[in-house]
């Protein structure tokens, strides 16, 4: 939690706003961890390990082993996240996309399958839990103004998650349905 705290403080300097600003509004509260673990696959290019998504959260932090497969969209093309032993790979998620009001942008990614494996990942969620996840969450009011108006609705972690669990893995955004 201390790290999730870390880059809270970070990403909330870089909106220029008080450092404890997305800890104090639960941006760090709770914590899902999932291991992932991608089989060998005799023919790698007829299928996907993880179709393309963005993550509904705040922040994700990734632990992958040496394999890769970890590709994101940049500028309309897939680069992939060559595996850095040591290093953890940082993403933004949909809710902290949503309360910046698209300062930041939920990285969209996939996982291509491949011939040599087990591939193994660990995810760590950050997103509330609990009663924090019954809060609506919204554009801050501090990086609105008449020029930059809301470009979402509010909503809860609960409403939020429901959607995106029932809209699916289907290569597009659950932020498009909280479009204003």
């Amino acid at each position: 939690m201390k790290l999730g705290s870390v880059l809270c403080e970070l990403l909330s300097e870089a909106l220029e706003l008080n450092p404890n600003h997305l800890n104090d509004i639960g941006c760090n509260e709770g914590l899902v961890v999932v291991c992932h673990c991608y089989p060998a696959y005799p023919e790698p290019e007829s299928t996907l390990g993880a179709t393309k998504h963005t993550d509904n959260d705040f922040i994700t932090v990734l632990l992958q082993d040496h394999i890769g497969g970890l590709q994101v969209l940049h500028k309309n093309r897939w680069v992939d996240v060559s595996p850095v032993p040591g290093a953890l790979v940082i993403n933004i998620g949909d809710l902290l996309q949503l309360i910046t009001n698209d300062r930041f942008k939920s990285a969209e990614h996939r996982v291509l399958a491949n011939h040599v494996g087990p591939r193994i990942s660990i995810a760590c969620f950050f997103r509330p839990g609990g009663k924090a996840s019954l809060k609506l969450y919204g554009p801050l009011k501090e990086l609105l103004s008449e020029d930059n108006p809301p470009k979402y609705r509010e909503t809860t972690i609960v409403d939020y998650e429901a959607y995106y669990i029932a809209k699916g893995l289907d290569g597009t955004s659950a932020l498009a349905h909280y479009k204003i």
